[in-house]
């Protein structure tokens, strides 16, 4: 029998705090700005993808979350393309290297979160998929370099070849060879930072990033103002507040930017929503709590769609999970602080905290929300042992 070739690697989802949204090359999936994001923790959100290869497999193959789905669309064949011909240019220099190259692969892949809700599962996704392939067919290419080729993917993915703190560089060069992920900082330069993500909607997204960008690009009136002014300076911004470790500002400019991305989405024509009234009221309580106590401790931001991500410093998780979870604690996901009476008491919560409007109506105020994900700063990706395909027919593990 044929010999099966197998690399298995885990990718995290990175939620932005400075917006890509638009693109100056469809086909190359080439940014109209520069982004920044923050890696999340691979213990709450991850992909595993195990890619193989060998001579005995007839065509490729991709399994996600148990269904089988197609490998052909343009965008996965250049990521495919690109890890190939890297492979061969090491087989071409050393005939005694196996022609993985020339072999069909077969991908299997889960996720441990909803797949298209608005959680960044296709940069996870494509993370973990040229990860795992560039694993399994050793190639030498840094982590900037393989971001290139994850890029073309999915846009965002590319910041999931790094943990911490995350900048895609937009680049000026029409091949797309300077648009590339950099780190701004190492997980270990600020680990104090953690985020509560509200599930607004497991669905998927009424109009898919790709094309509701394209629209944005074309319609907007607000767009051209904030690649060419807004986000450049807020670019230099977020990296000085990152290096800088000023939760304050950090939490100013990740908010801002979120309102301004979900502005020119409904200054696009015909208006894009991917809020709802759900992550309306969630950006007022957040308004509300910071209001109260002087300065921004807690940072709302939506991708496209309206599931909230609130990141906070350890210091304060007390106050911020203390008034969540007093609204919030019907559903799901508290596990990990269920034994911190300070949260579940709320004792914690500002004393200027208007606690009286949310008591009024603390059931408008609590609906909406499918549950809860506690999770913090995290890791790129990881090689693991844990393997989804059976060697003995190179499908995936029953």
């Amino acid at each position: 029998m044929s010999e099966i070739f197998t690399s298995s690697i885990t990718a995290p989802v990175n939620i932005a705090t400075l917006k890509y949204w638009g693109k100056r090359d469809k086909d190359l999936n080439l940014p109209t700005n520069s982004s920044i994001s923050v890696t999340l923790s691979q213990d709450d959100l991850r992909t595993l993808t195990t890619a193989s290869c060998s001579e005995k497999f007839e065509q490729d193959k991709l399994w996600l979350n148990g269904e089988e789905h197609s490998l052909n669309s343009e965008r996965t064949q250049q990521c495919l393309l690109d890890l190939r011909n890297l492979r061969k240019s090491l087989e071409k220099d050393d005939s005694n290297l196996p022609k993985l190259s020339e072999m069909k692969l077969h991908i299997i892949s889960e996720n441990n979160f909803p797949t298209a809700a608005g959680l960044a599962s296709s940069a996870a996704g494509f993370a973990a998929l040229i990860s795992s392939i560039a694993k399994l067919y050793k190639l030498p290419q840094s982590n900037s370099e393989l971001s290139k080729i994850a890029r073309k993917g999915s846009g965002s993915a590319c910041r999931s070849l790094f943990g911490g703190y995350v900048a895609w560089e937009m680049g000026e060069l029409v091949n797309g060879e300077d648009s590339k992920a950099v780190e701004v900082a190492p997980l270990s330069h600020w680990p104090e930072m953690k985020a509560c993500i509200l599930v607004v909607c497991d669905d998927k997204k009424d109009v898919p990033s790709t094309s509701g960008m394209q629209l944005t690009v074309h319609t907007s009136d607000l767009f051209k103002e904030r690649i060419e002014n807004v986000v450049p300076k807020r670019f230099l911004e977020m990296k000085e507040t990152i290096l800088n470790k000023d939760f304050n500002k950090f939490a100013e400019l990740t908010m801002k930017d979120s309102n301004s991305f979900h502005s020119v989405c409904l200054d696009s024509y015909p208006p894009i929503f991917y809020l709802n009234d759900t992550s309306k009221k969630i950006i007022k309580l957040v308004n509300l709590l910071n209001e109260s106590v002087g300065e921004n401790i807690a940072a709302y931001t939506f991708d496209a769609g309206p599931n909230a991500v609130i990141y906070y410093e350890s210091k304060n998780e007390e106050i911020i999970l203390g008034l969540l979870y007093k609204i919030f604690n019907k559903y799901s996901g508290w596990d990990k602080i269920l034994n911190n009476e300070s949260v579940i008491n709320a004792s914690k919560i500002p004393e200027k905290f208007p606690i009286e409007l949310i008591n009024d109506n603390l059931e408008n105020w609590s609906s909406g929300v499918s549950r809860v994900i506690l999770t913090q700063v995290g890791e790129g990706p990881m090689e693991t042992s844990e393997s989804l395909i059976d060697l003995s027919t190179g499908l995936p593990k029953a």
